[in-house]
């Protein structure tokens, strides 16, 4: 590729990310493949994994908030905590099943997900933070199954 069409793809991608993306595909379904801004084009990809890691920690962290709220706010329990939940739940599952090579990432980040939830759980409900049990009191397998919801007296699910 010369390096008047690397600036030039450079500036599209920079200025027109749109346009940049529907040239690339044009390239890609031409073959022109001595064209295609590779660096980007890497980055992007790589963007994407980042993206669902993210969300699958976003939900995850979500999901146990509200799990969390369900069972040391039991008075103040709401559809909308359910709604929340059964929402969240269908996320990850369906994130799963579109790419399965997410579920060790879970796995691995299910704790810290969970300190977090602590966290915001503290912060939502007006609860000091010692309410909540430091170490996790749930288990993956719990939180992603549509029966669970947690009671008051519970211990590790």
């Amino acid at each position: 590729m010369t390096t008047e069409l690397q600036a030039s793809q450079k500036s599209i991608y920079d200025t027109d990310f749109v346009g940049w993306v529907e040239t690339t595909v044009e390239q890609l379904r031409t073959q022109d493949y001595a064209n295609v801004d590779w660096e980007n084009v890497i980055e992007e990809i790589e963007d994407i994994g980042k993206l669902e890691k993210r969300a699958i920690y976003s939900n995850l962290k979500i999901l146990l908030l509200h799990l969390l709220k369900y069972r040391y706010q039991a008075e103040k329990r709401s559809n909308s905590w359910l709604a929340s939940i059964v929402e969240h739940r269908q996320r990850i599952k369906k994130a799963f099943k579109e790419s399965p090579s997410l579920q060790p990432y879970f796995t691995e980040i299910f704790n810290e997900c969970y300190q977090d939830a602590r966290e915001l759980a503290a912060a939502e409900t007006g609860l000091g933070i010692d309410e909540f049990p430091v170490e996790n009191p749930f288990n993956a397998e719990a939180v992603l199954n549509s029966d669970y919801l947690p009671g008051g007296d519970d211990s590790a699910v």
